[in-house]
């Protein structure tokens, strides 16, 4: 089986690219640049590259056998709140994704997220109705919408995936675990953060990996998914955690930091992928 894949460079892209090959899968991998795909050190005889943007005009043979995509291409990330994913990012992922429609799949996994929901709080069910405030969030829930009307004139199933808070080997210099580990590593003796009594759902990438590709290769039928733990844990417990795990002493200098104001205070997401196979 081969399944084409975007993102397969980016932080969740690589894990889902080495979960296909684990289950004997050959992704097929639209990058935008090859070396970088190369530098992620994966066996290359393992996958298929092709380099080319959302306008890349695929030749014959180039997408032979392929029925299924997991789209995680996203730019500019992480500026929730900058227009341009309304004004640049929206329309051209939704071409995209109707051209290779026409050019035969027929099952394409999205990657969704949780700020869909808006400032929900608590535990946040998939069927829940959304109320994104932020223009990533909004493009990211009117791409679900656009393509669940495109469905009313062409065939074919989508699962929508909305990720929750995505932590481990790749993440962005911005996450607060990725600020922490620079801290131990310079031998800071403080680390500046918010209270810490937000409450989050967290999953580790290899398992965020992993229900993305049990997405595309075990369900059946078009929905919405949340990808999450279910288990909230506090942003004080996570940070504590990676401390006492790491053998790192660093004092915490909590509250020094206000809390974002994109977020509701706790939530938490309720699983529909865990344990699917």
């Amino acid at each position: 089986m081969r399944v084409l894949l975007t993102g397969g460079s980016g932080f969740i892209g690589r894990h889902v690219m080495m979960e296909l090959i684990k289950r004997g899968v050959r992704p097929v991998v639209l990058t935008r640049s090859v070396s970088k795909l190369h530098s992620l050190n994966l066996q290359q005889e393992l996958y298929d590259c092709i380099e080319g943007d959302f306008e890349y005009e695929f030749r014959n043979g180039e997408l032979e056998g392929i029925d299924r995509m997991i789209h995680l291409a996203w730019s500019g990330l992480p500026h929730y709140k900058k227009m341009f994913h309304i004004e640049e990012n929206l329309m051209p992922q939704y071409f995209f994704i109707k051209k290779m429609i026409e050019l035969g799949i027929q099952q394409v996994v999205i990657s969704g997220t949780c700020l869909e929901y808006g400032m929900a709080e608590g535990c946040l069910t998939s069927d829940m109705t959304t109320k994104p405030h932020l223009p990533y969030a909004l493009a990211k829930d009117s791409l679900r919408k656009f393509l669940s009307e495109l469905q009313k004139l062409v065939e074919f199933k989508l699962r929508w995936v909305r990720l929750f808070y995505t932590y481990g080997d790749g993440q962005a210099s911005t996450s607060i675990l990725s600020q922490l580990s620079q801290a131990i590593e310079q031998g800071d003796s403080v680390f500046n953060m918010s209270a810490g009594d937000q409450m989050r759902d967290y999953l580790p990438v290899q398992e965020v990996a992993k229900q993305m590709v049990d997405a595309c290769l075990l369900l059946d039928e078009t929905g919405i998914y949340n990808c999450c733990s279910g288990e909230p844990i506090s942003i004080s417990n996570l940070v504590e955690q990676f401390i006492i795990k790491n053998k790192a002493i660093i004092q915490l200098n909590k509250g020094f930091y206000s809390y974002p104001d994109y977020e509701p205070h706790a939530f938490w997401g309720c699983p529909d992928l865990k344990n699917l196979n």
